[in-house]
């Protein structure tokens, strides 16, 4: 099911929105307050933006034209993306990531062409739930632009950006270094 999202997030119930930006709020921030988090990063070739309702159609079209290789390479799970995602659950997932954000709480960028009509990847940022870790970073790339040799290239710009630009100590890059079956198998933080 490629192709135009069916519904705006504008259409989302303002109580639904409320619910996931109250539950965001309320756990502490990843970064501390000083700490300038990025809103646009400019690359040679591609642009970050914020994930959030305004590249809810890029992202949907981007995610579900790589379905299977999703599946198979980012979240090791057939549980996203899948061809029966609805609008609704993507406008949630959408405005989640930017109550997240908002917040403090994680990070999730779009990796847009520098025109910004084509998602071409995403970045997270995330708190580690894994002892020896502050941060976890896990990102993908469409399957188009893996075979195109993009996945290396934006890894080693994260690589590079992550370690000059954010605050972290101890960053975990599982599929990257990491094979997903130890991740998994790290014990938990306290």
């Amino acid at each position: 099911m490629a192709g135009r999202l069916p519904i705006s997030w504008k259409r989302v119930s303002l109580g639904a929105m409320l619910l996931l930006l109250g539950a965001a709020a309320l756990a502490a921030p990843f970064v501390p307050e000083d700490f300038p988090v990025p809103q646009r990063v400019e690359a040679e070739g591609f642009v970050l933006v914020p994930l959030g309702p305004a590249v809810l159609e890029v992202d949907f079209e981007a995610y579900m034209g790589s379905i299977d290789y999703l599946q198979r390479t980012f979240t090791h799970s057939p549980d996203w993306p899948r061809a029966d995602l609805t609008a609704e659950g993507a406008v949630a997932d959408m405005v989640q990531e930017a109550a997240l954000f908002e917040s403090r709480r994680a990070f999730a960028y779009a990796v847009l062409t520098p025109d910004g009509t084509r998602e071409r990847g995403c970045i997270y940022l995330r708190p580690s739930l894994k002892a020896g870790y502050d941060a976890v970073v896990r990102l993908w790339v469409t399957e188009a632009e893996f075979e195109a040799g993009f996945d290396g290239e934006l890894e080693r710009w994260t690589r590079r950006w992550v370690a000059d630009q954010w605050p972290f100590r101890a960053v975990a890059w599982p599929d990257r270094g990491i094979p997903w079956d130890q991740w998994q198998a790290l014990p938990d933080a306290p």
